[in-house]
């Protein structure tokens, strides 16, 4: 929803993640704890977390995002939250961009953030941001990834994600990639955040698949995208691509498919 330019009403984005809490996904990213200024789609995080029904759906849990250590203070006082994710870049200029701070700051960031979640008893969680390259010319090469991966696993770091933030990774890139990473670093639970186009979506998929990835990011219908990245967003990986593609390959999601339904119909009063 960030990046989305008319207000969405809180009373609808309650009614809409209450739907999606039904249906029995192992995550929800519900909302971020960031300035308003920066994105105000957000600005009211706390007040629908106040209206979700989290005793009816213990399954799944809650992710927010963060973008630095206040971000996460104000995040951790909240105990229906489970997860907080961090963006952390190994682009200098979308570091910049997206969180106002440099690379060595971010890593400070990181390491402040995971005293957060010690003290409230929550789970940080890494995106590895520009994973698969950058528009802005910075140097990037999966031995550059890897080495900020090493780092964020020697401060402590867990979960991390190698994410796509413009869709500009390919099949080829996401299989060899995903499975250098997740081989050299078995001990952390890696998953995919990949940002494509409708056309790529399928094959983005497969290639994940192929790589025995299992934790994707999605949206239902694609909406997102990164609105601090480029002025052009580039949507989300559509949830309803990626439930296709497991059935296809004869996986089982183990989801509520009359919830699933229901979600998808309301979604249309959502994304328009």
């Amino acid at each position: 929803m960030q990046g989305i330019v008319d207000f969405i009403p809180t009373e609808k984005k309650i009614q809409y993640l209450n739907l999606l809490l039904k249906v029995g996904f192992d995550r929800l990213d519900f909302g971020s704890f960031v300035s308003p200024r920066a994105i105000p789609q957000m600005r009211d995080t706390a007040e629908v977390l106040a209206g979700l029904t989290l005793d009816e759906n213990p399954q799944t849990k809650l992710l927010a995002i963060i973008a630095n250590e206040r971000g996460a203070r104000d995040a951790a006082e909240h105990e229906a939250i489970s997860f907080l994710g961090f963006p952390f870049s190994v682009s200098e200029t979308f570091q910049l961009r997206n969180t106002n701070q440099s690379i060595a700051q971010a890593t400070d960031t990181v390491l402040r953030i995971l005293e957060v979640c010690d003290r409230s008893d929550k789970t940080p969680l890494v995106y590895l941001s520009m994973g698969f390259g950058n528009p802005y010319g910075d140097p990037w090469s999966a031995e550059i990834v890897a080495g900020y991966a090493e780092k964020l696993i020697g401060e402590g770091v867990k979960h991390l994600a190698l994410a796509d933030t413009i869709g500009n990774s390919s099949e080829q890139s996401i299989t060899s990639l995903y499975s250098f990473l997740s081989s050299t670093f078995d001990q952390v639970e890696w998953g995919l955040h990949l940002h494509s186009t409708p056309a790529d979506a399928v094959n983005k998929i497969r290639a994940g698949l192929a790589a025995n990835c299992r934790r994707f990011d999605t949206a239902i219908r694609g909406f997102g995208g990164c609105p601090m990245a480029k002025d052009e967003l580039t949507g989300n990986i559509p949830t309803e691509t990626l439930l296709a593609q497991i059935e296809a390959t004869g996986l089982s999601s183990h989801l509520n498919e009359k919830a699933w339904a229901d979600a998808m119909t309301y979604s249309w009063e959502i994304f328009r």
